[in-house]
């Protein structure tokens, strides 16, 4: 499952705009915010939650390890406390693989 491309550039993202970040439903958006201290979200008078990008880039990299590389949440928990560091730039070089590889396949089929 891929993440759908969008650029983080607004202040504050609705619980609803950032479960269509991830293509995931807001339970289990909701859910990982309570399981990691690292997500959170302000809160509007009406209680809605509303995500900092920072909380995004947070939730991106949950996302990576439990739905890409298959970690529980114990494990990506420890894995983000032993180095954090480390996750963000083997994200960083995926994402940027695969985006090598959709350009490669454009130009492949643009030859054909």
């Amino acid at each position: 499952m891929s993440l759908k491309k969008q650029p983080v550039q607004k202040m504050f993202y609705t619980i609803g705009e950032v479960a269509g970040m991830f293509d995931e439903n807001t339970s289990l958006i909701r859910y990982w915010e309570k399981e990691f201290d690292i997500i959170k979200p302000k809160k509007n008078k009406k209680g809605n939650r509303l995500f900092t990008p920072q909380d995004v880039e947070n939730l991106k990299i949950i996302h990576h390890l439990v739905k890409e590389r298959g970690f529980t949440l114990d494990g990506a928990k420890k894995k983000m406390r032993e180095n954090k560091q480390d996750v963000i730039n083997e994200k960083e070089i995926i994402d940027h693989l695969l985006e090598i590889k959709s350009f490669l396949l454009d130009l492949k089929k643009s030859i054909d």
